[in-house]
């Protein structure tokens, strides 16, 4: 092993190991939870009908919105319960993944 090569620490299930930490790894994002607040379009296509408005109350499981993508029409629905605070998108919009389609409070 050269000496210019970085050891560093790394914890797998508790028990610690030494090893080489390679630039990438170092630069990663930390893993952060969803916020059930925003729903997201999980993967690209486009909004056919946005079923709810603002300031409507929805329960877990409502229907939201269908988001047709490759060629199937995807019910997107309701994670928690709350009020539609706003609606980013309008039907007809092509979007992509990751996109806030809905926002919730």
């Amino acid at each position: 092993m050269k000496n210019t090569e970085k050891l560093g620490t790394l914890n797998i299930d508790s028990t610690l190991y030494k090893t080489r930490i390679s630039s990438k790894f170092e630069k990663r994002v930390s893993y952060r939870a969803v916020n059930p607040k925003f729903i997201l379009s999980f993967i690209p296509g486009t909004v056919l009908d946005i079923l709810v408005k603002p300031g409507q109350k929805v329960k877990f499981g409502e229907d939201l919105m269908i988001l047709d993508a490759m060629k199937m029409q995807n019910q997107l629905k309701s994670s928690i319960d709350g009020t539609v605070k706003k609606i980013p998108v309008k039907k007809g919009d092509k979007v992509s993944k990751g996109t806030v389609l809905i926002v919730l409070e």
